[in-house]
């Protein structure tokens, strides 16, 4: 029976790397993937996934008012497919996750979804919130922080390169806006610009 896999990870720990790597290995057998991407996100064109390596494939762009379930089971009456890959999975709709599972249950088609778990604020997004709730098998993808711990967090800089503490939760960016970081560091980044955000991610402590 064909699963649902979600491989999350702080930013610039390869996930589309890892994506396109995939969809690579199935189509060297001469199995076909179909992929997605947020119509959001145009850093390297319309309809296109790119990793920083230098990567890069052709997919279908998706809004959240899609119906996934349908675009796949068109293609996959058209041409059978081996897999589902999506690239940037944070920006899901919570109903396309829905579809998604339809596609792994009603189709037996796997479906591998990438993407970040939170948002500059420690805060899910919607789309790996339900991820994280349906998803199958749930992977962890390692990024680094500068001190060399493991990264969780996605800090976001201001046009002065400072910690972002407020803001809207999508904003599309790249090594210029964020920065992955260790819990430890993130909190130092974001002490450092002043008070904490309103519904910060974190309690503040009094001094015992």
């Amino acid at each position: 029976m064909a699963k649902v896999y979600f491989y999350y990870a702080a930013m610039n720990a390869g996930k589309s790397t890892v994506l396109l790597q995939s969809s690579y290995n199935y189509r060297e057998r001469g199995m076909r993937t179909l992929l997605f991407a947020p119509l959001i996100d145009t850093r390297y064109g319309a309809a296109r996934i790119e990793s920083r390596i230098g990567l890069r494939s052709s997919a279908i762009s998706f809004g959240p008012s899609d119906n996934l379930l349908n675009r796949v089971r068109t293609e996959h009456e058209s041409n059978a497919l081996a897999c589902v890959l999506v690239d940037e999975a944070q920006f899901l709709a919570g109903e396309q996750v829905w579809q998604l599972t339809d596609v792994a249950d009603q189709l037996n088609i796997p479906v591998l979804c990438y993407g970040l778990r939170t948002d500059f604020q420690g805060k899910l997004f919607p789309g790996s919130g339900a991820l994280l709730a349906l998803a199958d098998e749930i992977v962890e993808l390692k990024a680094i922080c500068h001190c060399g711990r493991k990264a969780t967090m996605n800090l976001r800089l201001d046009a002065d390169g400072r910690a972002a503490r407020e803001g809207a939760q999508v904003e599309i960016g790249g090594n210029d806006r964020y920065v992955a970081m260790c819990r430890r560091h993130f909190k130092e980044a974001i002490a450092a610009t002043g008070s904490s955000p309103t519904h910060s991610p974190f309690p503040r402590t009094k001094p015992s």
